[in-house]
């Protein structure tokens, strides 16, 4: 290692030229430098030279593999090679993630002696809470996220598949966001919401005179999306029709303007999403197979909000501030709970929709059970819709008996039976002791148990 006193120096100088915050590391995790833009990240008087990284970036006693994390410094000991990994490191701004990007210097031996990292902060998304971008500490909402990372970067068409209600545009703008392309307009087609005699002429845009009511040239949706990104949402919607000339302006780069002759090259960057089974469509013929290997370059998984039940409050403290930003608004830890054990089908929209409605409810700042919806108190009762109430009648008429006069039979001869407590019933029936109290009251039994 004779030449250590030469190469540091040399290697110091060279970061102080990067503009990105760099420091340099010992394979002992220790800084030995940290050049210009890394020190004004951090408060004056603060120095992180001598410390580990992982003491600094996550407050850690241990490196970040031997604490349950991706180590990019272990991993290139052991590739050899640049390692790039997604990581929520602490700063005075709080908890923010960061993009790490190791690679490892070698000495005159060919030894690796160093390690450089550059670390560039992932503005789109926060490990707390947040007023915009995406909000999160999961781990299916890190895999995600780090998937953002490393296709954000490139000109790859992505798909995110999802269910309703999960984000997907709040993904794709966070795509947009950390690509290239960011200066450029991030144009949404809700392909739901568009008929198929309207959507050619939104998406492709139309000449004067091309149909009836086409009164003047209308630029479209590919046009002003020239240089940025075309997000198409719920493209499992597009008719078959528009899928073929989907497929040929992905495949080409060109369009034509309804009722133009002219051939239009966009540049656009598409990303698309939907919640339907795209494959099963195939199968069934109602989506094009060529389309789908277009789209899905890079397919990511949006998380639905049951498997990251971790980010609830994180979540819940968000959008309180958005949908009563003039409250101070917060959770009690029953009504926590109670959130927490709900499945929310309908996931962050749904949630968004429930506290939107509790910040209604409640008169003061501390949002309690009693101010949620019923279905998020009582999850065990049912929600009946028009629909539901429809067919249960329909199968009674058929079938010549009234279902719900047997299960009220039921219930009367099990009260009759029971001789222990309200709560024992309850369990024994599986039903809340909230629910056997209401149903029990309905039919006039509500002091038969105690």
């Amino acid at each position: 290692m004779a030449s250590t006193p030469r190469a540091l120096p040399e290697l110091i100088s060279f970061m102080e030229t990067l503009p990105e915050p760099h420091i340099l590391c010992g394979r002992d995790y220790r800084i030995i430098a940290a050049n210009a833009a890394y020190r004004r990240s951090y408060p004056a008087g603060q120095s992180v030279v001598g410390r580990t990284c992982y003491d600094v970036s996550h407050h850690y006693s241990v490196p970040c593999d031997r604490a349950g994390e991706s180590c990019p410094l272990a991993n290139s000991l052991q590739s050899g090679q640049r390692e790039k990994v997604l990581h929520l490191h602490h700063t005075p701004r709080g908890e923010e993630y960061v993009t790490i990007e190791l690679s490892p210097v070698r000495d005159a031996e060919g030894e690796i002696a160093w390690f450089i990292e550059k670390m560039e902060p992932m503005q789109v998304a926060r490990g707390v809470t947040g007023h915009q971008g995406l909000i999160g500490r999961a781990p299916a909402f890190q895999r995600m996220l780090e998937m953002v990372m490393r296709v954000a970067p490139s000109e790859a068409s992505v798909l995110l598949q999802g269910e309703s209600g999960t984000g997907k545009e709040l993904v794709a703008s966070a795509v947009h966001a950390a690509s290239s392309r960011a200066d450029a307009p991030f144009v949404v087609v809700d392909c739901s919401g568009l008929p198929e005699t309207l959507f050619e002429s939104e998406v492709f845009g139309h000449e004067r005179g091309a149909f009836t009511g086409a009164v003047a040239r209308k630029q479209g949706l590919v046009e002003a999306a020239s240089g940025g990104t075309l997000f198409l949402d719920e493209i499992g919607d597009i008719p078959l029709s528009m899928q073929v000339k989907l497929l040929r302006l992905l495949e080409t780069g060109t369009y034509r303007r309804v009722g133009s002759t002219e051939l239009r090259r966009a540049d656009v960057r598409l990303v698309s999403a939907t919640h339907r089974p795209l494959r099963q469509m195939i199968r069934d013929g109602s989506f094009r197979q060529d389309l789908y290997f277009r789209i899905n370059a890079f397919p990511i998984l949006v998380p639905p909000l049951r498997e990251r039940r971790e980010d609830l409050p994180l979540l819940a403290a968000s959008l309180l501030e958005r949908v009563a930003p003039r409250r101070r608004l917060s959770l009690s830890p029953a009504a926590l709970q109670a959130l927490s054990a709900y499945a929310f089908p309908g996931n962050v929209r749904e949630l968004r929709n429930v506290l939107e409605r509790a910040s209604l409810m409640c008169d003061g700042e501390l949002i309690n059970v009693e101010h949620l919806a019923e279905e998020i108190r009582d999850p065990d009762q049912p929600v009946h819709d028009a629909a539901h109430a429809g067919r249960e009648s329909a199968t009674e008429a058929q079938s010549g008996f009234d279902l719900g006069q047997i299960q009220r039979q039921a219930l009367v001869q099990a009260v009759r039976d029971h001789r222990g407590s309200r709560q024992e019933l309850a369990q024994k029936l599986g039903l809340s002791e909230r629910t056997l109290y209401r149903r029990l009251r309905a039919l006039g039994l509500g002091r038969q148990t105690r």
